[in-house]
Formats: C-alpha cells, structure tokens, sequence
C-alpha cells in the first residue's frame, strides 16, 4: 500500500507553500500572514489559484502579496544547520 501523498508527488506535483498577506478588516493599515501547503502542479499552481478565488470570493480581507514556493522532486530529506546567532531586543 503507497502513501497518496507519494504517488502525487511522484506524478509530478510538488509540496507547494504559500504565504498571504493581508491586510486585517478591522484594522486596515495592519498586514497579517497566512500559510498554506498543498500538493500542487508547478509552474501553473492550479490549486493555489482555486484558493486565491476562494480567498477573495469568501474572505473580508484585502490581499498585499502573495508568494508561492515549491519543492522539487521527490529526494532524501536533509538537514542544514544555520550558522547564525542573534539576539531580539
């Protein structure tokens, strides 16, 4: 038995995320970020573009931006470690 998530992607769609944002309805000079992953076909993202409808079809909010980014092919998972040391004030 094969995981649907793995054929998917082995049928060519990609673990695509996008980032809205947008601005607050109460609150309209405010920008707030919403996430969203999916499996979807690049470079033309139908899925994306069904939820960017929806978004503006349902949602009382007023998209800034949106980026998409996708991963590729199905690989090995690795980890990458960053070499950064900070401090918030």
């Amino acid at each position: 038995m094969v995981d649907q998530d793995f054929e998917a992607r082995l049928a060519g769609k990609r673990l695509t995320t996008t980032e809205v944002l947008y601005y607050m309805p109460a609150h309209p000079k405010l920008l707030q970020s919403f996430l969203w992953q999916t499996l979807d076909v690049a470079p033309e993202f139908p899925r994306v573009h069904q939820f960017l409808q929806f978004w503006r079809r349902e949602i009382d909010a007023v998209i800034h931006s949106v980026m998409v980014s996708a991963a590729g092919l199905v690989t090995p998972a690795r980890i990458e470690l960053a070499d950064f040391e900070g401090r918030l004030q």
